[in-house]
């Protein structure tokens, strides 16, 4: 049974290392330790007055440059501080009633992991070498030196992935969670949860939850991954990309009928759990350089008005821009450095207000629809260049469209609405969207 209060979580999505200006890819390890991590303190104020409240933290533990190459898990990585600084952000989050969730990375590790370490120096030898996916017989007569015959993560060498077939590995990770929920998070994101056996995490997280019940655990899905793997893996929820993919496209390409087809996708995955939603994270494009600024609140709108626990990943709240490449270093641009703490309200420039106003709104129409988190969504009208959505429960429903025309748009709602986000008029039953607008409704009382 999924912990309830995950039925009113709103993440606000943090990269640690670029957000407080870590160098990402240091020339040399160092183990000197400097204190960054406050300066996400500083911006926590910033995510209450949002309406958020939660904090989704990407890596945190010491790494040998992003952070998805660990080398301890036990270990805050000495670019962002120490023990005692996160244990102050989890105290500051607890303070303001907001979760927190870190970044478990689980598939792999880096190749400087003392495992893997010990492995190059003695191969088969070590008591370590059974925790890797080793294939010795590609390396006969293997000597020091050589290299390791080692499976890797999706063609990165750095990265080395474990053996979830190894019960130690399974014992590592139960430590490695209970540790940190003893700390005081109150879940997990489990990086790559794709690439892992689902058998592996049916066996470690009932042994979690024995001693934390009220943990959540979503999982990190790209594609071809449903509601099966949630019921043999015991995952609470997995990332929802066919709808990230359906907003961002259909809104650049104004045709809209892919954002129809997630919608209806995602109803199906409602059988088996909730979906984590999104329309920006640490590893994509950032949603205002996808579709413009402009139209950055119509995919805001969808996002907090379709079933999931939706996420914002930090500064798409004020249309921040960034592209990712393929290439050493592409990730940089939508991982960038933050202040100290967040612009006043009257430094922003009008695009960044404008966002950061419409999330403010649609945070508010979440609060107030709580049973948003499971309610089936269904396509009302739908055209090239716009869209009417319609949903609802026994508990109430909302209606969102979405018009990036260059035209008015008149939309038939079936009876009286009322605009609670967004701008339109209305006439008669009909809601009026001037070009490039968009809105949620309720049904007038």
């Amino acid at each position: 049974m999924t912990a309830a209060w995950t039925e009113h979580v709103l993440w606000w999505q943090v990269y640690p290392l670029g957000f407080v200006g870590a160098e990402i890819r240091p020339e040399s390890p160092t183990s000197e330790v400097t204190h960054r991590l406050d300066r996400i303190v500083g911006w926590l104020d910033h995510v209450i007055e949002l309406g958020l409240n939660g904090l989704q933290l990407g890596p945190v533990f010491a790494s040998t440059s992003h952070g998805y190459d660990t080398v301890d898990h036990f270990t805050v990585d000495p670019r962002l501080g120490d023990g005692d600084d996160l244990d102050r952000l989890l105290a500051e989050a607890r303070a303001r009633g907001i979760r927190v969730l870190l970044d478990g990375v689980f598939n792999h590790v880096s190749r400087a992991h003392p495992w893997f370490a010990d492995v190059e120096a003695r191969g088969p030898e070590s008591e370590y070498a059974d925790r890797f996916r080793i294939d010795w017989d590609d390396a006969p007569g293997w000597h020091p030196g050589d290299a390791v015959p080692a499976q890797v993560f999706e063609g990165h060498d750095a990265l080395v992935v474990l053996n979830h077939d190894s019960e130690a590995v399974r014992d590592h990770v139960v430590e490695i969670m209970s540790h940190w929920l003893d700390r005081g998070i109150d879940g997990w994101r489990l990086d790559a949860a794709y690439a892992v056996p689902a058998s592996f995490w049916a066996a470690v997280l009932p042994r979690v939850r024995e001693r934390h019940p009220e943990a959540w655990f979503s999982g990190e899905v790209i594609h071809g991954v449903g509601g099966d793997f949630v019921v043999e893996s015991t995952i609470d929820s997995l990332t929802q990309y066919e709808l990230w993919q359906g907003i961002w496209h259909s809104l650049s390409d104004r045709n809209l009928f892919e954002l129809a087809h997630a919608v209806e996708r995602g109803n199906e995955l409602l059988q088996h759990s909730i979906p984590s939603t999104f329309i920006g994270n640490h590893d994509v494009t950032r949603i205002a350089s996808a579709v413009g600024a402009e139209l950055v609140p119509h995919a805001a709108a969808v996002l907090f008005t379709v079933a999931g626990v939706p996420s914002v990943y930090a500064g798409d709240e004020y249309a921040h821009l960034g592209v990712k490449e393929a290439r050493l270093g592409g990730d940089d641009a939508v991982r960038p450095e933050f202040p100290s703490t967040p612009p006043a309200p009257g430094e922003l420039p009008p695009e960044a207000a404008a966002v950061l106003r419409a999330h403010e709104q649609l945070v508010a129409v979440r609060r107030r629809h709580p049973w948003l988190h499971s309610a089936h969504t269904d396509v009302v009208e739908l055209q090239n260049e716009w869209i009417v959505l319609r949903t609802a429960t026994g508990s109430g429903a909302v209606v969102t469209a979405l018009n990036p025309s260059a035209e008015p748009r008149r939309l038939p709602v079936g009876g009286p609405h009322v605009p609670i986000a967004g701008e339109a008029t209305t006439e008669g039953d009909d809601l009026i969207i001037p070009p490039g607008g968009w809105l949620v409704a309720e049904p007038a009382e």
